[in-house]
């Protein structure tokens, strides 16, 4: 894995000649990201994710945190307890850097039996259960890692409006499979990534599937372009 989001991300952090990371998915084309938004404060953060934020409490886990903007508020400025962990080890290092205390290089599904109170899933956070048949898998993981009364907080979007419209308005949406499982392709200073699975999940299929996996689900807010934030508990 050449981990170019946290190289991207340690550039940045690092004053390394950063550039702009290329995002391309199989049914969009490619989009330049400015690595400097991963670094942004809370003043910066789309109003979906300060809610996160201000619902977060206790004992948290900040599940994909990559360069730990979301981490760091809540530790610096909320004086919680934050775990974050990412499986770049390029951005793990740079949480560290940024004065993140508890950081560390971890797949989700390996986490031990800690136990949390708030569970952070940000920047489309159903990305990392990849397809809808693996979302399963990840939400009981969650709900192992959950102390009582605990809470997951997790944003998506529902991206049928990428899909083309008939006369009649229905949608070209493809037969095989869910229409929110993409395939995203990162490149960096000419490098290419490996493609990877990525879901985006619209909210009706995450609360069914929250019920499914006797999580109950909530919609606490919705943003401006088709996204939301949910609170599982």
């Amino acid at each position: 894995m050449l981990d170019l989001f946290g190289k991207a991300i340690l550039d940045f952090q690092t004053n390394n000649s950063p550039e702009d990371i290329i995002t391309e998915t199989n049914i969009s084309s490619a989009d330049e990201m400015d690595v400097a938004y991963l670094f942004r404060s809370y003043k910066e953060m789309p109003k979906l994710e300060k809610k996160a934020l201000q619902l977060s409490k206790g004992k948290v886990l900040d599940v994909g945190c990559g360069a730990g903007s979301h981490s760091l508020y809540l530790q610096n400025e909320k004086n919680l307890e934050v775990t974050s962990v990412d499986i770049s080890e390029k951005a793990i290092q740079s949480c560290k850097l940024r004065g993140l205390k508890n950081a560390k290089i971890l797949n989700i599904l390996d986490l031990g039996n800690e136990k949390f109170d708030t569970i952070l899933l940000l920047m489309n956070g159903t990305g990392i259960f990849g397809t809808l048949a693996e979302t399963s898998k990840y939400l009981l993981k969650l709900k192992s890692l959950l102390a009582p009364n605990g809470q997951i907080l997790i944003d998506s979007s529902d991206i049928i409006y990428m899909f083309d419209e008939d006369d009649d308005g229905s949608k070209w949406i493809p037969a095989d499979g869910y229409y929110g499982e993409l395939t995203f392709t990162i490149s960096y200073k000419n490098q290419t990534e490996e493609a990877f699975p990525w879901l985006y999940l619209d909210y009706n299929t995450l609360q069914n599937a929250a019920y499914a996996n006797g999580l109950q689900c909530e919609l606490i807010e919705k943003g401006k372009h088709f996204d939301y934030l949910a609170r599982l508990f």
